[in-house]
């Protein structure tokens, strides 16, 4: 087996998996970026550190997908929470539509 070809290919999978995986957990409520990596390791068994999350909350940001706002705690620092745009929940139901359709047929050539 060529270990690094598959780990180069698992990483391209995360990549490309792991803005889906934050808009599907972000649709059911807001969530500050700590918590977003924590949701995500309790869902997957995907290790997201938040230095690749952060960037990508951003990008995601600047097209449209997601909005953030302060909110102050009552003790310590304010927290930016991120929730979907009406684009994004758009573009979720886009994408699922895409991976239900890509995961069926990934299943029916691997029978």
């Amino acid at each position: 087996m060529n270990t690094e070809f598959v780990q180069n290919w698992f990483s391209q999978v995360k990549k490309g998996t792991l803005s889906y995986i934050i808009l599907i957990i972000l649709n059911e409520k807001e969530y500050y970026g700590y918590e977003l990596v924590q949701e995500i390791k309790i869902h997957t068994t995907l290790e997201v550190a938040e230095g690749t999350l952060y960037p990508l909350l951003n990008r995601l940001k600047t097209d449209g997908i997601v909005e953030s706002k302060w909110i102050e705690q009552e003790s310590g620092i304010p927290r930016k929470y991120y929730t979907l745009t009406a684009d994004g929940r758009e573009t979720l139901r886009e994408m699922k539509k895409i991976w239900l359709n890509l995961g069926s047929a990934i299943n029916k050539i691997q029978k």
